[in-house]
């Protein structure tokens, strides 16, 4: 029954989930190789440079935009379902794409980012911070007191918890490895050219409004299962998180970041979110949290352990569904 259950597909996603957690992505394996994302990257890149430019119009710049998702999806789709048909002729080939799939979730890289942040406090000061920050998040460093700082590191640790964790296991659940890579390969294009400038708003426009559909259902149980942690992590306020997720998330200027942000938030007695500074330029938002703006080290270390405990209840979840079925 066991051997049944992880050659599941809730089975597998329950042992990558677990490798990830775990292993991570070795430094010393993705220095000689070139990591699947990157592949993508240059996908996405190589078709800008080719229906992206300035003498084009605003429909054909919308256009060629459209086709670069529609090819990148192929792409990922055939890929993904190229990979499922070849191992599932090897021996112990479900392991194998457990590893596989483990690639493309950032359980540990995130959380190691995040702690990053916290580390560089402690033996750098403000400015150690700022650096280390600067690593995960697009705003101006140089603007960030270490309210700020520490903000826009539990903000990252929220937000790609959905994007970078919740999402990938969703759509590896709902399609296998043809869906986690095809959202993988769309999340990559909308964090390459789904921006609101001049350059990005034409030709980015269809992997930004994918991407906020592929997030939709993730978001909102990002925040069920960071509810949970709230419950069990020592100083943390559960209903607290609830009632800031209800009341705040649909104002957040993203469909769906608002969701996992206001529930940390809520759980931490903070705000986040709000008007940030990037390139220059004010953004503004609304708060997400009725807390304080003064957040600290110890609130990003507070913020990891909820993260921590998140990350587990999916695994949770995925290990009682692969039983299940």
């Amino acid at each position: 029954m066991i051997e049944a259950a992880l050659q599941s597909t809730a089975g597998i996603l329950c042992l990558a989930l677990v490798f990830d957690a775990v292993i991570g992505d070795p430094p010393a394996l993705w220095n000689r190789l070139p990591h699947p994302v990157v592949l993508f990257g240059n996908l996405i890149g190589w078709g800008e440079l080719r229906w992206n430019r300035s003498e084009t119009s605003i429909a054909a710049c919308r256009r060629g935009g459209v086709l670069l998702v529609i090819l990148l999806l192929i792409a990922a789709v055939l890929t993904g379902w190229l990979l499922h048909r070849v191992l599932s002729f090897v021996s112990y080939g479900w392991l194998l794409e457990a590893v596989v799939a483990s690639v493309f979730l950032a359980q540990r890289s995130l959380h190691d980012h995040v702690a990053a942040v916290a580390r560089a406090f402690e033996t750098e000061g403000l400015q150690g911070a700022r650096r280390a920050v600067s690593m995960i998040v697009g705003r101006d460093p140089e603007q960030l007191d270490e309210g700020g700082v520490s903000r826009a590191a539990i903000e990252t640790a929220a937000e790609n918890f959905s994007d970078g964790v919740v999402a990938p296991a969703f759509w590896y659940l709902l399609a296998g490895l043809p869906g986690l890579l095809a959202y993988k390969a769309l999340n990559t294009a909308d964090s390459m050219i789904g921006h609101k400038n001049e350059r990005y708003l034409m030709f980015g426009w269809a992997s930004a409004r994918l991407d906020d559909l592929a997030n939709l259902i993730p978001a909102r149980f990002s925040a069920m299962l960071i509810w949970a942690a709230a419950f069990v992590v020592p100083g943390a306020d559960a209903r607290s998180s609830i009632r800031s997720t209800l009341r705040d998330a649909r104002q957040h200027r993203s469909p769906n970041a608002g969701w996992p942000e206001a529930a940390m938030a809520g759980a931490l007695g903070l705000r986040l979110a709000g008007p940030r500074v990037y390139g220059g330029r004010i953004v503004e938002d609304a708060w997400m949290g009725a807390g304080g703006a003064d957040a600290d080290m110890s609130d990003i270390r507070r913020a990891l352990t909820l993260f921590r405990l998140a990350c587990g209840a999916l695994i949770l979840v995925t290990g009682f569904l692969a039983l299940a079925t």
